[in-house]
């Protein structure tokens, strides 16, 4: 005969009696609760782990390659040397004390930079293969009838390009901006750019990086409020980041620079995973899962 269990059983958050009076009342509460739900069932808090790990992977050899490539540039250059010291450049993380007290120290080596071009592009791959995993999971397919691990790494690569090419737009925008000046009209301007930009790169990511490829606009709602939210993070968290970097000591701002970065790579999957859970639920919405305990 089987022992009693010792374990105490509690109540599911969803399925409190309160919980479902308000999904029954509402359909956002019900959406909302859907949400949270599935990104706890789908375990996409340790999928947003895994993302920000290989994407902090990526993102940090390109230090090594900007440096390499710096030197290059730097070399036999009296007059940039001087201009680099008092520039934008100084304010970089892990680089910007050299950049401001000696930029002669820096170096090129043809051997960093394909060291740092292939890491990154091997964090990348990997990043944008978590992703994947992740958005496979949130559409519950079934193991056996998911991609092979070559059309993964094939998507994973368009994944890079489309997210390359983001940045590189993104970058165009500020120079335009800064050229016409940041007026509060153009700063409106740029803010939803930024947003639009990034909501095409949800967008593409919830439909081409998983198995089977939603329609487009089934993709749209996740897309749409993980894009706004990319463009408060953009607007308001390099500020805050940047601030507190810049008063710290020269040895405690290094690991903020660690910490500050993971923490960011972190929000941005977290956010990226909940838009995709956000369209999940949407579509579920017709038919619930019984695990909800709230009828259609």
């Amino acid at each position: 005969m089987r022992p009693p269990s010792t374990y105490i059983h509690s109540v599911k958050w969803t399925q409190r009696d309160k919980v479902r009076e308000l999904r029954a009342k509402s359909r956002s509460a019900d959406v909302a609760v859907r949400t949270l739900e599935g990104y706890g069932d789908h375990r996409s808090g340790r999928n947003a782990a895994l993302i920000s790990y290989f994407g902090f992977i990526s993102v940090f050899p390109l230090m090594l390659v900007f440096t390499t490539v710096l030197g290059f540039v730097l070399h036999g250059n009296q007059k940039l040397l001087t201009d680099i010291q008092d520039s934008a450049l100084a304010q970089l993380p892990f680089i910007g004390e050299q950049i401001a007290s000696d930029p002669s120290q820096l170096h090129g080596s043809a051997v960093a930079l394909v060291l740092g071009l292939a890491v990154s592009l091997w964090g990348g791959m990997k990043a944008f293969v978590a992703v994947h995993h992740a958005m496979d999971d949130i559409g519950e397919e079934p193991l056996d009838d998911r991609s092979n691990p070559l059309i993964t790494r094939l998507r994973a690569l368009l994944g890079i390009a489309y997210v390359g090419g983001a940045q590189v737009i993104g970058a165009i925008l500020a120079s335009l901006a800064s050229i016409t000046g940041v007026g509060f009209v153009t700063q409106v301007l740029l803010i939803i750019s930024t947003a639009v930009v990034n909501a095409a790169v949800l967008a593409m990511s919830y439909r081409w990086l998983r198995t089977a490829w939603p329609s487009w606009r089934s993709t749209l709602p996740g897309a749409i409020a993980g894009g706004v939210v990319f463009a408060g993070l953009q607007l308001f968290g390099v500020a805050i980041v940047g601030r507190a970097i810049a008063k710290a000591s020269p040895v405690y701002g290094t690991f903020a620079s660690v910490i500050g970065l993971l923490t960011w790579l972190s929000l941005h999957a977290a956010v990226a995973l909940l838009g995709a859970e956000l369209n999940a639920a949407l579509d579920q919405t017709a038919q619930p899962r019984e695990l909800s305990g709230v009828n259609a």
